[in-house]
């Protein structure tokens, strides 16, 4: 089968090192598009994508620029919806469609806040279940049946975005094809584990498969400064991706009592954000425009 997926994140505290907003697209695994708020163009990634018209890539930096406008007041308001006046917060959302060998398709959305499971859409009533007591109130104003945002995702899961996959799939398909025989013999991925807000700037921070194997860092360890005086690291590893495997990513700090641990529960989120600052951790790195309420 095939994927395409999208995933929004959103910081309420931009920095030099991360955008306000930044969007990711990806088939297959491959990434095709990616658009910050820092240049504001949704540019292509995968080289096969350049062959797209220019009205395309202009459609989609102007969606890129309502999601980013839409996802800025959200987490305003998420961050209401918990008290939270200050600090490092984030919201984010994953979204896609798979068009399975058999022909039959799958959709999802997911919202999250802070790292945590925030809103999720029920594909088979095509309603949003909040999945923590402060969603309630964003759930029942989306599943009010004069706004019902679930059937509108519906409308483009099941059409719009199987439609874009299979054009994607045919501008990429000798890239595509070639990256199904490469998995099967063992394929990479990187995966990223930032640290954010953590002074002074003395951090141990190491990447660990099943909870006991070290793995080696893709590339040398830099701590720079932030604007508020704290510090943020980032360490990236390359994986082989295998079934059953779980990747954990372990931070030492003077200002932890104990190693902080943080389980990748899933693959696909290839980037975590640990916010030591605000005690928000992990955070989870997507165009139907809603807006919490």
């Amino acid at each position: 089968g095939h994927s395409l997926r999208y995933y929004h994140t959103t910081v309420s505290s931009p920095d030099h090192e991360l955008p306000q907003y930044t969007s990711v697209g990806y088939v297959d695994g491959i990434q095709i598009t990616r658009y910050s708020s820092d240049t504001g163009q949704t540019v292509p990634v995968a080289h096969w994508m350049e062959r797209l018209e220019p009205e395309y890539w202009e459609e989609e930096t102007q969606n890129n620029k309502q999601a980013q406008e839409a996802s800025r007041r959200n987490v305003k308001i998420a961050m209401s919806r918990y008290n939270h006046t200050a600090g490092f917060h984030s919201f984010q959302d994953m979204y896609g469609c798979e068009l399975r060998d058999d022909g039959s398709t799958r959709g999802y959305w997911q919202f999250g806040y802070g790292g945590n499971d925030f809103l999720t859409l029920d594909t088979e009533r095509w309603v949003y279940y909040p999945i923590t007591d402060q969603a309630q109130v964003s759930a029942q104003k989306w599943n009010d049946l004069k706004v019902r945002v679930g059937e509108r995702a519906k409308d483009y899961l099941e059409k719009d975005c199987i439609k874009w996959l299979e054009t994607y799939m045919e501008y990429g398909k000798e890239e595509l094809d070639r990256k199904v025989s490469s998995h099967q013999s063992g394929s990479t991925m990187k995966l990223h584990c930032q640290v954010y807000g953590f002074y002074p700037g003395d951090v141990d921070v190491n990447w660990m498969k099943n909870e006991k194997d070290y793995i080696l860092p893709y590339e040398a360890k830099h701590v720079l400064p932030n604007s508020d005086g704290t510090y943020q690291t980032r360490i990236t590893v390359e994986v082989t991706p295998e079934d059953g495997a779980s990747y954990f990513c372990h931070v030492d700090h003077s200002s932890l009592n104990e190693t902080l641990i943080i389980m990748l529960g899933n693959i696909f989120y290839s980037q975590l954000i640990l916010c030591m600052a605000s005690d928000q951790v992990l955070e989870k790195e997507n165009n139907i425009i809603s807006l919490f309420y």
